[in-house]
C-alpha cells in the first residue's frame, strides 16, 4: 500500500470532488447511483461501471485517510 502513500492529497482531494460530484446538473452522478443502490435499482452493467469510477477516488480518500490515522497511533 506504499503507492496510496505517495499519492498527492491536494489532487486525490480534487479529483474526488471533481469526480464524485460531476456532472453537476441536474444532479452529481455519484448521488444518483447511490440513490439506486439504496432502491435497488442498479443492475445495469453502465450504471455499476459509473459508480465505480465516480466513486473510486472518494474510496482513496477514505482509505488514505485511516491509513494516515493509524500510522499516527502507532507512533
Amino acid at each position: 500500500m506504499t503507492w496510496l502513500d505517495k499519492l498527492d492529497w491536494r489532487i486525490l482531494l480534487v479529483v474526488a470532488v471533481l469526480l464524485g460530484l460531476a456532472p453537476f446538473q441536474p444532479e452529481p452522478h455519484l448521488y444518483e447511483k447511490l440513490k439506486m443502490l439504496v432502491n435497488g435499482g442498479l443492475t445495469k452493467p453502465v450504471d455499476i461501471f459509473d459508480l465505480l469510477m465516480h466513486g473510486a477516488p472518494l474510496c482513496l480518500v477514505i482509505m488514505k485517510g485511516i491509513r494516515q490515522i493509524k500510522r499516527k497511533q502507532k507512533q
